[in-house]
């Protein structure tokens, strides 16, 4: 707690010229696992207790969440599970309205002829020998807008902070992973949309909107979000703190002798690294540096003189929470700055001040095909990121209107991109309330467990024959990484028959092992080659440094690939044996990120199947050279063969249950978007396909409509782990297919980034995804229901039971085998 980590980003500790960089860093911008819900991914976690983007890619979001309302909503769960599929329907109707994700008109229902009668069908794919009617499946009334969608998520992470049910520092918890997940909602795609309205653009988006109208709906949206998390601080959490012991104190409430010890430290140990900046005829406006807490100053010099307005950026490498002696009271440093002002302006009156916080777009972009050096390109858009456009300013409901217009005036905001908020403005730091030595006010601590198939790190198993005997699959963060996937590849690092090993880097942790073992089988005489994915974004600078580490090692290094993301998680070990050389290959949902792991729930398959393993080397090769294979084996691929593959296997089930077969499509993802997969979904539905959507955050989609989407329902998880692995499942007639892997289905992962998923044949390993998702569509403590206009509203049991998917599969594991532990892939 009074021991923060001071190796942040180059702009924190005081104005200097590295001041103008952005003041989240890597590691920064990453701390909890919801955070990346926002950017589909996750990225570094600084502690254990992280969790995320409630959740959020985010990344994040990406952890993030979205929350409806203060009230929980009741569903009545009622089972109703489809003949030999997955899991268990929640048909309940809502008790309450929970809060809506944004309001649109319901379509029409549709009748059972066409309009002009002559049986033309104006939507390709559709029968109309089958009985579905004539329906134009692109209008824009049967798409969600996906800035909303993801708003309406990231209420659902609310929620975690205001439910009273929570331990109350896992409240604190998610009061920061709701600023971080917000603040990189601004950055990136409200950003995107300032640009879109600058550049004239006025192409709307499948549900109809312009960026000027997204932009507008956006900011009404987001402005409630930000003022209820902010009241549930000031008249819930910060009280109910005081309450248990830890005290947040107003700097007025202090004794004389508390205010003159602070003002002491103050002097000795913050005072030398402010820097005020002052903005008058000598000087120009200062510069903000991203997500900074800024305290706007205005001075004069005698009392007729005009107001002058300076900027002190409130220090990132100094302790937030300022303790007092040995209590567990603190004041924030803010109020310690504001409080001692005269030392930092000496000689002037301090008339005014008010606290502000700057947030810029994160939207550089940069045209990489004609760019001669990715690496070069993606350093200048990190640099330029620090320079961005204002995308919204933060501000104390009583600063000055001297400040406010000050501040409007020069970061070129609109009055609607100006939010007031009461209370600190900024709760990313929040997160450090949570190391206190307090489990009573905790959730019960989590350790990954050992995989059962493989034992622990320092038992005598050999992971290439455990693998080569059964495909294992691996689920986390029940089962420990450091024990699975990094053992994986340390073992290949270390084992004198192997020959190689490729792996598919598009985020890991700061002091990552796998790198390490990576390096380490370097020095060992193995062929080792890296895909590290430059552009994976706000890791950029720590993807860039693992990347010139591993070239000066003498590995091969791909640096992304040119109009493509490079998002499969996926690596490869060639091994020599008496038989002959054999293929080992790890296929996930999750980064390689030793510290996400044990906060995202995410799927890896391990496997020495071969045609898997060609599959892989096939891709790797494009990874590493320029042409790129369209057809696999067995491996579904984007950009090659992953959309035209989701497609068959949807229309395969619609005409299967046009022929009066049970016909289930049961699918789980962090976002739906795509309108052709929408599409896709509608007409399964019309056709009578049973359809579980369990889709993390954004969807397109609406459930429910008359004669669209009757037989569809979506639910999103949001809880204790964030909800990251994507899962498929296809009833096929009895064949019982399932798929895992890196793609949600978005139109940027399935055309614009290279992504991998792969079937799952073994039938235990089966079993085991049939038992997550069917716990998944019981779970009422963490499971919320989508409305077709866009709403939520949470599951609740009504019979006095209750399921609780992430306590469930902790529980799970902790049991040894024969005692009830649900079967995890052994």
């Amino acid at each position: 707690m009074n021991e923060r980590d001071a190796t942040a980003d180059d702009e924190r500790g005081g104005t200097t010229p590295e001041e103008q960089a952005n003041d989240q860093s890597t590691a920064d911008g990453s701390e909890f696992a919801f955070r990346s819900l926002l950017d589909d991914e996750g990225v570094t976690a600084s502690s254990p207790a992280e969790r995320t983007d409630g959740g959020a890619e985010s990344e994040t979001t990406d952890r993030a969440g979205d929350q409806e309302s203060t009230a929980d909503t009741v569903i009545e769960a009622e089972s109703d599970a489809g003949a030999g599929a997955p899991g268990s329907r929640t048909d309940g109707a809502a008790e309450t309205d929970d809060g809506n994700a944004e309001t649109l008109p319901l379509p029409e229902p549709i009748g059972d002829t066409s309009a002009d009668g002559d049986g033309t069908d104006p939507v390709e794919g559709n029968d109309p020998s089958s009985g579905i009617a004539d329906v134009d499946l692109s209008s824009p009334e049967y798409y969600l807008n996906r800035e909303l969608s993801e708003l309406a998520f990231q209420r659902r992470v609310l929620h975690e902070v205001l439910d009273s049910d929570n331990p109350l520092l896992e409240r604190v918890k998610f009061c920061s992973i709701v600023t971080r997940n917000l603040d990189e909602f601004f950055r990136k795609r409200v950003g995107g949309l300032k640009q879109g309205i600058a550049a004239g653009v006025t192409e709307e988006t499948p549900d109809g909107r312009t960026p000027r109208e997204q932009w507008d709906a956006v900011l009404e949206a987001a402005r409630p979000l930000l003022e209820r998390q902010a009241e549930c601080y000031c008249e819930e959490i910060r009280p109910a703190l005081a309450d248990e012991g830890i005290a947040i104190v107003d700097y007025d409430d202090l004794s004389a002798a508390e205010r003159t010890t602070l003002r002491e430290y103050f002097e000795s140990s913050v005072l030398p690294t402010l820097t005020p900046l002052t903005f008058d005829p000598a000087h120009p406006f200062p510069f903000i540096s991203n997500q900074s807490l800024s305290l706007a100053v205005l001075t004069r010099e005698r009392p007729d003189a005009e107001l002058t307005f300076s900027r002190v950026k409130i220090p990132r490498n100094q302790l937030r929470f300022v303790q007092l002696g040995d209590d567990r009271r603190y004041v924030l440093l803010e109020d310690v700055v504001r409080a001692n002002l005269d030392l930092l302006f000496p000689d002037v009156e301090v008339v005014d001040t008010a606290l502000f916080r700057v947030t810029r777009n994160a939207e550089v972009r940069r045209n990489e095909e004609v760019a001669e050096d990715l690496i070069e390109t993606i350093e200048e858009v990190i640099e330029e990121r620090r320079f961005a456009a204002a995308v919204r300013l933060e501000i104390e409901p009583d600063a000055p209107q001297e400040v406010r217009e000050i501040l409007t005036r020069e970061l070129e905001l609109d009055d609607r991109e100006v939010f007031e908020l009461a209370g600190p403005l900024d709760y990313r730091d929040f997160a450090d309330l949570t190391e206190l030595d307090r489990p009573d006010l905790k959730l019960p601590e989590w350790s990954p467990q050992p995989h059962p198939r493989l034992g622990r790190c320092d038992d005598a198993t050999n992971v290439f024959d455990a693998i080569s005997d059964r495909d294992v699959l691996v689920h986390h963060p029940y089962h420990s990484f450091e024990g699975t996937v990094q053992r994986f590849l340390e073992a290949a690092a270390n084992d004198p028959d192997v020959l190689a090993i490729k792996a598919a880097i598009y985020r890991t942790a700061s002091d990552s092992r796998v790198i390490e073992s990576l390096i380490e089988a370097a020095h060992n005489g193995k062929q080792v080659a890296v895909m590290v994915e430059l552009k994976a974004r706000f890791d950029e600078e720590n993807n860039l440094e693992w990347a010139k580490k591993l070239e000066e090692e003498g590995i091969h290094v791909a640096y992304g690939t040119i109009g493509y993301k490079t998002h499969t998680k996926t690596s490869l070990v060639v091994r020599e044996e008496a038989d002959g050389v054999r293929l080992y290959s790890h296929v996930g949902t999750g980064n390689y990120h030793s510290e996400t792991a044990k906060s995202y729930e995410d799927l890896g398959l391990l496997t020495a199947d071969r045609d898997i393993g060609q599959d892989l080397v096939r891709l790797f090769n494009y990874f590493t050279g320029h042409s790129m294979y369209r057809d696999y084996r067995e491996l579904l691929i984007a950009p090659g063969n992953m959309r035209d593959r989701f497609v068959e296997l949807i229309r395969a089930e619609a005409e299967r249950a046009r022929n009066g077969e049970d016909a289930r499509i049961v699918a789980k993802m962090n976002r739906l978007e795509d309108p052709e997969l929408v599409r896709e979904l509608y007409e399964a539905s019309m056709a009578g396909v049973d359809i579980d959507l369990i889709v993390r955050d954004i969807c397109r989609l609406r459930p429910g409509l008359e004669g669209i989407s009757e037989t569809i329902d979506v639910y999103s998880v949001v809880g204790r782990f964030l909800e990251h692995s994507r899962i498929f499942y296809f009833r096929a007639g009895g064949e019982d297919r399932y798929y895992i892997g890196s793609a949600d289905w978005m139109t940027r992962n399935l055309d614009n980034r290279v992504e991998a998923v792969t079937p799952i044949e073994d039938p235990r390993l089966r079993e085991r995804l049939e038992t997550i998702l069917e716990t998944l569509l019981e779970d009422d403590r963490n499971r919320w229901i989508m409305r077709s206009d866009g709403s939520y509203d949470r599951c609740r049991s009504t019979d006095g039971s209750s399921t609780d998917v992430h306590e469930t599969f902790m529980r799970s594991a902790l049991r040894p085998a024969g005692r009830g532990r649900i079967d995890l892939g052994d």
